[in-house]
Formats: C-alpha cells, structure tokens, sequence
C-alpha cells in the first residue's frame, strides 16, 4: 500500500447542502470501512480539505477523490494529490533513501 495525500480546493463557500454532506460523509464511510481511508477534515483556514488515503497506487487514489460526492458535484472544485513517503522508526527516518540522500549538501 502506498500512502496519498489530498488536498481538496477551491471551495464554494456558503454553498454546502445538507444532503450533499450526508453523501460525502456515506463516502467517506465506504473508505473507512475498505482500509482505504487513513484520516479526513476540513483545514482550519475553511479554504480546504484533506484526505489522506491508502491506496495501491495513483490510480486508484485518482478514482476515489473523483467518487468523492465534494468533487463529483463541484463543492471542491479542483483537488492536489502526491504519494507521501513516510518516515517512521522502521525506515531510519528516511535517513538513508536515495531521496533524501539526493538532498543533502556534500
């Protein structure tokens, strides 16, 4: 499983109908119930979203945003995904992946 990232964008603010949040919400839940979804909530600023979801790769992280009823009915209307590499006690921090070595002043 790969770890994604997303970012839910340009809100319509002041636009949100119950009935479209329930969906959301029931959506939401399906991921949940799958193991595909990790942790979800709007940010603080109320300008975005973001979804942190497990998937086995882009493509099916892509197929599950765009069944998200937030961007199926243009709520969101446009949204950021990136695969997360994720730092951890397992893998040393990331201390010796080739992308972090990449980035290190020699």
């Amino acid at each position: 499983m790969k770890t994604f990232v997303v970012f839910l964008k340009d809100k319509r603010k002041g636009k949100l109908e119950p009935s479209l949040l329930t969906r959301h919400i029931e959506h939401l839940r399906q991921l949940k119930q799958a193991g595909k979804l990790m942790v979800a909530g709007p940010l603080k600023n109320n300008e975005q979203a973001m979804i942190i979801l497990n998937c086995d790769d882009i493509d099916e992280a892509i197929t599950l945003v765009e069944s998200d009823p937030f961007i199926k009915e243009k709520y969101y209307n446009t949204y950021d995904i990136n695969e997360l590499i994720v730092a951890n006690d397992e893998n040393n921090w990331l201390m010796d992946s080739p992308q972090t070595n990449g980035n290190l002043v020699h």
